[in-house]
This record gives C-alpha cells, structure tokens and sequence, in this order.
C-alpha cells in the first residue's frame, strides 16, 4: 500500500474529462489529492470544485473572470492565478506527480510540454496536443525521460493490450468508432444534419467539441494520429472498424496472427482511473458489462465518402510536418462554426481540406512554426467559413 496520496493538476476540471477525473479522485481520496485545477471560462463550477477539493492552487486562464474567483475564494487557503502562463506555471510546481491534460484543442500544447519539461508524468486526455506537434511531444518526452499515459478510451485499450508484450510483436493496431449518431444516415441526410442532433452521442458523454468530431469522424482520424506517435506505429498498420455497442475500446494484433482487445462499459472513469494508477488496478463501482443482456457486438468497415474526414486524417499523418497540425487548426474553426450554425456538417471537411491545400507545408516544423501554422490556418479557415455563412443567409 503506497502510503503517500499522488498530486494530481488537473489542466481543464470543468470539462467533461476533468469532472470524472475529480469523481475518480473523490472515490479513492485515500490515493490522490487534488493539487491544481484550471478552467477558462467556467469560473462558478471551478469556484465550487476549488470549495470541495481544496487545491493549493486554482487557475482561471481568462482574465475577465479573475476578480469573481479571487474573491470567491478569498477567506480559502488557496492561491488563484489567471492568464495562459499561468497554466505553465502551476503544472511546473514541484509537489506535482500526475498532470491531467484535458484542455479542449491546440490550447493545451503548451502547458503539457511545460509539465514534460517540469518532469511530471502526463495522464494524456488532450489528443490535440499530439496531433498538433506529435513528434515535437514525442521528442520532448524521451528527452525527459516522462511517462505520456493515454486516457483516451481508445488508447487506453491499446496500453492495457500492449502490457506485457514486446515491442516487435504487434502486426497492427485496431481502432474501433461508434459510428456517433449519424452513423446510417445517408449524406443527403447529413447535408441538413443540425449541431442539436450531432451532439445527441448514442454511447459517450463528452463535451461539444469532442462529440461533434466523433459524428464527423474527425475524432477518430485524430486518434489515429495519436496512436501512432504513443505507441510508435506506422499509419498504415492501423486499422479503423466501426463498432456501435462501444464495449470493444480497441484491439491488438500480433505478428502470430492472435488478438488481444480490450472491453468494458462506455464509461470515461474507467480510463482516467488507469491512467492515474498505473500499473496498479484500484477496485471501483462502475458499470460492469452483462454478455448475456448484450446479446451480440457487430463490427463494420467506416465510410469515406460520407465521412471524408477520417480519410483526409490518414493524409495528413502520411504527409506529415506541419500538415496535422494544419487540418486541427481549421477542424477547430469548423466545429465552432458548426455549433453556432454558420456552416453546414458536410462543409467541415469541405473546408478542411481546402485549408490543407492551401497553407504552405513544412516538413520538419520547429515549436515556432507549429504557432505560425495554426495561426494562418484558422485565418484561412475563419475567411473561408465567412464567405460560406454569407451564402447561407
């Protein structure tokens, strides 16, 4: 019984991530102890997670609600910081053992390689991070000799398979997709496809961003990126298969032709937990699968042409540089868009491969040229989401 409780930053705990990650924490207090929680915008359920958990630090990244937290807090032992340093600097903290990277998009690249660099283990739930600069983090952490453990669902399901075998075994790896709520609709259907009913996920509870990438498939394309820089694997010895129960995580397949996967739940806590135990298991009350009530798992190849998304995810990882990082940048502005009905769900990939096209390609970017490279890719993704809004009207 290891006796000294980890101290785990948790970087976004007002996102979905990040509240399963507290109940996980609540649930073993005996284990872990909340050291830092950051949001950007949600200060009310920060000030109420800060009041219940006691952290020695807080963060609110947008300066604008500041005051409202400091005051909140005002007769707590607890120091409140704001601004995006801030988010460095509070991971960088020398009591610090796990940090929990479940920012939503490009914003959480930064802090996670401050925690890299700072030595702090990374329970990785921001797939951006590794899309957006994979072999800048990948480098990064060797350097630093720090464990990246996936909390991904998906991933997860990998690591878990991964246990124990060695490296030169695996033949390919396996993703499974739910499909998201629009997996049988036609693309006639899906031109008028609405953000309400991209957002209804028949399996997962995920934040906004997170559950429109998973109807475009986005999502799925994004983990193939991050599969193959955590675990070191060529794109094409990766596999998706649709597979709408979600009981199957994922899949491995060994030189010798056997499988190993990886079942359990829809349920996010289950990953989070692993990920903050590791190699430990911990005893928990989630769901547990009933094969008996389940009946039958059904399996089925994705569909490229009315999810042109996960296709033009593979081109970007073969092309590689800057190309990711480039299709995440305008992804991010599309979903946005989508959300606030200015574009419609089939012109995302549209857009998206238009801005791959368009932006200048680098093939081994420094940090430097990651930020450029967002930036120009979502000043072409913004104009060109304009110009289309304007039609829409």
């Amino acid at each position: 019984m290891n006796n000294e409780k980890k101290r785990i930053a948790i970087l976004g705990s007002t996102g979905s991530i990040g509240t399963q990650a507290l109940q996980v924490i609540a649930a073993h207090a005996d284990e872990y102890e909340v050291y830092a929680l950051t949001a950007n915008n949600n200060a009310d359920l920060l000030i109420q997670q800060a009041r219940t958990f006691q952290p020695e630090a807080v963060v609110i990244a947008n300066e604008a609600h500041y005051n409202k937290v400091k005051e909140a807090l005002a007769e707590l032992p607890i120091k409140v910081f704001t601004g995006a340093d801030a988010l460095c600097e509070v991971v960088s903290m020398s009591p610090v053992d796990v940090v929990l990277a479940s920012l939503v998009g490009y914003a959480g690249l930064r802090p996670t390689m401050a925690a890299i660099r700072a030595g702090k283990t990374i329970a990785l739930a921001n797939k951006e991070t590794l899309v957006v600069a994979g072999e800048l983090i990948t480098a990064l952490a060797n350097e630093y000799r720090v464990p990246v453990l996936p909390v991904d669902s998906e991933h997860s399901a990998i690591f878990q398979c991964l246990v124990g075998e060695p490296d030169d075994a695996v033949e390919k790896i396996i993703l499974t997709a739910s499909g998201g709520p629009f997996r049988t609709w036609t693309k006639e259907q899906l031109a008028h496809a609405t953000s309400a009913q991209a957002l209804r996920h028949p399996n997962w509870d995920m934040g906004a961003k997170v559950t429109i990438d998973s109807a475009s498939m986005m999502n799925k394309g994004f983990e193939v990126m991050e599969a193959r820089w955590l675990f070191g694997i060529r794109p094409e010895d990766i596999q998706v298969i649709v597979h709408p129960q979600s009981v199957v995580h994922s899949m491995v397949q060994y030189v010798d032709g056997s499988i190993k996967a990886q079942l359990g739940c829809p349920d996010m806590r289950l990953p989070i937990q692993y990920a903050f135990s590791y190699p430990r298991r911990l005893t928990s009350d989630f769901p547990r699968v009933d094969f008996a009530q389940l009946g039958s798992l059904t399996f089925e190849a994705p569909d490229p042409v009315r999810f042109p998304n996960l296709a033009l995810a593979f081109d970007a990882i073969r092309r590689g540089g800057n190309m990711p990082c480039i299709l995440n940048a305008a992804n991010e502005v599309c979903v946005d868009a989508f959300l606030h009905d200015r574009v419609g769900f089939l012109q995302m990939s549209d857009i998206n491969a238009e801005v791959m096209g368009r932006v200048p390609f680098i093939e081994h970017p420094t940090y430097e040229d990651y930020v450029e490279t967002d930036r120009i890719a979502r000043d072409l993704a913004r104009q060109i989401v304009n110009s289309k809004s304007s039609n829409r009207q």
